[in-house]
């Protein structure tokens, strides 16, 4: 049977703002996503909304010492990470992309895989904090935004993945053909979405304070869209 969230209660409820940095989202930069720096703005309006609504916002950024301690096979899959030109721990490229910077008190969870619970302390964070809903935002959407959203159905969260505030980039051929920034993110969300009874939840769920109502059931999960979904306790 699918989980229905109808209404999310900012006291249980934190945004999770995925990798949204420089290194993925500055013109320019090796590994940038088009489509998430286009969100940039609707991204921003959303998190000021969650703030104003009391919902938690938190941040992750995909970073790796520079001596590759913490690499696992990364050097074997991203060039630019292999060179150590990107997402290297302590530059300028891993901090978040000045439009969505962290208000004050906001915590940026390091990360070295593309789960921002995979040996980091965010669940531990999200306890403490008695949260039991989770909105996914950020980028890329097939990789650091999926694996989060598994890894917080798979610690008992309730997920929300927003569909236009999540981004990917083109995929060239390497076999099995290419595939465009937008066909990379419809495949994800069609697989998040899998035999969900609302797959359309955006940014206007999360601020309008109308249109909360999403449906996955286990071992998927929903997508909305970064515009307000209805919230219990303080009223959108």
């Amino acid at each position: 049977m699918p989980y229905h969230l109808d209404q999310i209660d900012p006291a249980k409820t934190v945004m999770i703002v995925v990798d949204m940095q420089n290194d993925f989202v500055a013109k320019g930069a090796k590994l940038q996503s088009a489509a998430a720096a286009a969100m940039v703005p609707k991204l921003a309006s959303t998190l000021n909304f969650c703030r104003e609504k009391g919902i938690r916002v938190i941040y992750t950024a995909h970073v790796h010492r520079r001596d590759g301690s913490d690499m696992g096979l990364y050097d074997d899959l991203y060039g630019p990470i292999a060179d150590r030109s990107t997402l290297v721990d302590g530059t300028k490229g891993v901090e978040i992309f000045p439009g969505l910077a962290p208000a004050a008190g906001e915590h940026v969870i390091k990360k070295h895989r593309y789960s921002a619970f995979f040996g980091t302390d965010l669940d531990i964070i999200l306890r403490e904090w008695g949260i039991s809903t989770v909105i996914i935002s950020g980028t890329t959407t097939e990789n650091c935004c999926h694996a989060t959203a598994r890894d917080a159905m798979f610690n008992n969260y309730k997920v929300v993945f927003l569909s236009d505030a999540t981004g990917s980039f083109d995929y060239p051929d390497v076999g099995y053909g290419a595939m465009s920034a937008e066909e990379v993110h419809k495949a994800t969300l069609c697989i998040l979405a899998y035999r969900s009874r609302n797959d359309r939840g955006r940014t206007q769920g999360v601020d309008r304070g109308r249109h909360s109502s999403s449906k996955a059931q286990e071992g998927s999960i929903i997508s909305g869209r970064a515009r307000k979904p209805a919230t219990s306790g303080n009223s959108a």
